[in-house]
């Protein structure tokens, strides 16, 4: 291995308590769940959208978003998972699919709140801001485990395998060090989350909706140019596979979307978000 790269000495599994096997993707994905509801609550909070419903739909969202996740990942691993079908349900030892988790995460709680005639579009924004953040946390699991393989890199932040429980130690002696992919898209979601906090409260709080769709988009983007460093995935035609290919239907979704609800004008209506304990911006402003 190259002297500069990054050896992940660590295995999967943390330790079991009572019967439990903690892994440090269980772990991570748990803080990130965290982590993300108490993000988008707080977004909810100083942008006047209303707590109590956007509570009630993401209690809905967090079992429907685990079930997507490993939901779609099972499919896209077939192959090993018809095989050992005991292991569909081992969701603690990783393997999850994020798109997955976006997907039913967001659509079964949408149909609900739909049903429901919850202000939606408002609680899409907080939600944004949620997502961009606890996934991010989540990946930090994922470089420990090292379940989601790259391709070889001689970067000094290039990463390889010891562990012999590692699902990636073959990967590493196979390709040898390699891009720790699912970190830059950690990095990248949090700097998605950070730059548009700011634009968030100073405007598009007024264009209810924009903000997930802008959101939305940048994951694409994210995925879509990272997949390229993946190896973890199947082709599905002319070159693409399968992250990608949801990607862009993504962005034939949401882009068209985003500038419909723009070009609609902003809502007078709403209140002055309070993004400093109870001041508005305004008053911070002056």
């Amino acid at each position: 291995m190259p002297v500069l790269a990054i050896e992940i000495p660590w295995g999967p599994n943390i330790t079991t308590i009572a019967g439990f096997l903690l892994t440090w993707h269980g772990f991570f994905t748990a803080l990130g769940i965290l982590a993300g509801v108490q993000a988008s609550m707080w977004i909810a909070r100083r942008s006047g959208a209303n707590e109590d419903d956007l509570y009630t739909l993401i209690l809905i969202g967090i079992p429907a978003g685990i079930v997507g996740a490993r939901g779609l990942f099972v499919i896209e691993n077939w192959g090993f998972y018809g095989e050992n079908l005991g292991d569909i349900l081992a969701i603690t030892e990783g393997g999850i699919s994020i798109w997955g988790a976006l997907l039913a995460g967001i659509l079964v709680p949408a149909v609900f709140g739909y049903w429901r005639g919850y202000d939606l579009k408002s609680h899409m924004d907080s939600v944004a801001f949620g997502l961009m953040l606890g996934l991010g946390l989540g990946r930090i699991g994922d470089l420990v485990n090292g379940e989601h393989l790259a391709t070889a890199s001689k970067l000094p932040w290039a990463v390889y395998y010891t562990h012999l429980e590692s699902p990636a130690l073959q990967h590493s002696f196979a390709v040898g060090a390699h891009h720790p992919a699912t970190t830059y898209e950690m990095l990248a979601m949090w700097l998605v989350f950070a730059a548009l906090i700011p634009v968030f409260f100073r405007r598009l709080y007024r264009y209810p909706g924009v903000t997930f769709m802008v959101i939305a988009a940048a994951y694409a983007l994210i995925r879509f140019a990272l997949t390229y460093l993946r190896v973890d995935s199947d082709e599905v035609a002319l070159g693409l596979r399968v992250p990608q290919v949801v990607a862009i239907v993504t962005w034939l979704v949401v882009i068209p979307l985003g500038v419909y609800l723009y070009r609609r004008g902003p809502d007078e209506d709403r209140p002055e978000p309070h993004i400093h304990g109870r001041i508005p911006v305004s008053e911070a402003e002056s």
